[in-house]
């Protein structure tokens, strides 16, 4: 659009093109019908008439293109005002948006990964701090019991420890069981045992149903009888008849023993092969 400037510029030159025309014409029609008006007078009426009010000559048609040039420009103000307001509101709800997004996140609650305790992962949970070097020992290294073991469990592990000191062998026995007896005859009357055999029978025994535990968890056997050379379980009843009879029992025990053992035959006793 063109500006204000050159919009006067265009005006005033149509407007002297004007002024011309009309002075060519109305000479024209002067000769014509032989009017004595000369140019000057009609240059005299035509300046009059535009100097009509109060301003100086032609003051009026500069006061229109004025006008006009204002009514671009205010539109044009207009456009820009509208403009502006269009680019406001966007912003606007594009803040809103933003605000709205991130209070949604805000809301939304933490991964499981990220919450101690939670889930099967290790990432996330809380990492227990190392012991210091220099740190008091567990109560099971002094000797007393762990906070997850009763009195009486380590009391029944402490006494297993002792009994395993007795003797290279011991049976652990019941005296009413038939199955301990029958295990008894061959290893105390059948064969001469150096160091002897220790016993312990457990019905007798104030731990005994723990020591039977102990025995469980040592040996995975908790029935008796239960034969052990050194800490190691040979097994009961039916394993001793077995071995005896196959004539393995005396190097089995002696094997096991670990030259602390000495194993022969009783002299006169049922079944010896010295009889």
């Amino acid at each position: 659009m063109p500006s204000p400037r050159r919009l006067r510029l265009l005006m005033l030159a149509t407007l002297v093109t004007v002024v011309l025309t009309l002075m060519y014409v109305s000479s024209l029609d002067d000769a014509a019908a032989n009017d004595k008006r000369t140019i000057k007078d009609f240059y005299h009426k035509t300046m009059d008439g535009m100097s009509k009010g109060n301003g100086p000559p032609g003051q009026a048609v500069l006061d229109k293109v004025a006008a006009a040039a204002s009514r671009d420009k205010d539109g044009g103000a207009g456009g820009d005002k509208q403009f502006a307001s269009d680019t406001k509101e966007r912003l606007k709800a594009a803040e809103q948006k933003a605000k709205a997004k991130a209070n949604g996140k805000a809301l939304r609650p933490d991964p499981p990964s990220q919450i101690v305790g939670v889930g099967n992962s290790a990432e996330g949970q809380a990492k227990k701090p190392k012991p210091a070097a220099d740190a008091a020992p567990s109560p099971k290294a002094n000797g007393d019991p762990p906070e997850t073991e009763t009195k009486e469990e380590h009391a029944a592990e402490m006494e297993m420890n002792s009994i395993l000191k007795k003797a290279p062998v011991i049976i652990f026995s019941k005296s009413y069981c038939p199955y301990s007896k029958r295990a008894k005859s061959i290893l105390l009357e059948k064969y001469s045992i150096k160091p002897e055999p220790y016993v312990v029978e457990l019905d007798e025994h104030k731990l005994g149903s723990l020591l039977q535990d102990q025995l469980l968890e040592k040996t995975r056997r908790r029935t008796v009888p239960n034969i052990m050379v050194n800490g190691v379980s040979i097994g009961g009843s039916d394993e001793i008849v077995e071995l005896d009879n196959a004539g393995k029992l005396a190097a089995k025990i002696i094997d096991l023993g670990n030259k602390r053992v000495e194993v022969s035959d009783r002299p006169g006793a049922v079944g010896s092969r010295n009889a």
